[in-house]
């Protein structure tokens, strides 16, 4: 038999979904405004989105509501 699986709590799941949500409605926003001709520009640009802006600059409830350069920034004072 399979190993049991681990309900996370409600609190957990509701969080998730808002945080996906929010990740899509900032990628239609910013990215989504292009026509582009081949599948492979769009994921491209979906990447440099992510690894460019969406990673390092947004801020993050994680690490207090600052960005993770911010974030990087005070931990080398």
């Amino acid at each position: 038999m399979g190993k049991p699986q681990r309900r996370l709590g409600k609190e957990f799941e509701a969080e998730a979904v808002r945080l996906v949500e929010t990740f899509f409605k900032t990628l239609k926003s910013d990215v989504w405004r292009t026509v582009f001709q081949t599948r492979a520009e769009a994921t491209a640009a979906i990447g440099r989105y992510i690894d460019g802006f969406y990673n390092p600059v947004r801020r993050h409830s994680a690490l207090n509501f600052i960005s993770p350069l911010q974030f990087e920034r005070q931990g080398a004072r």
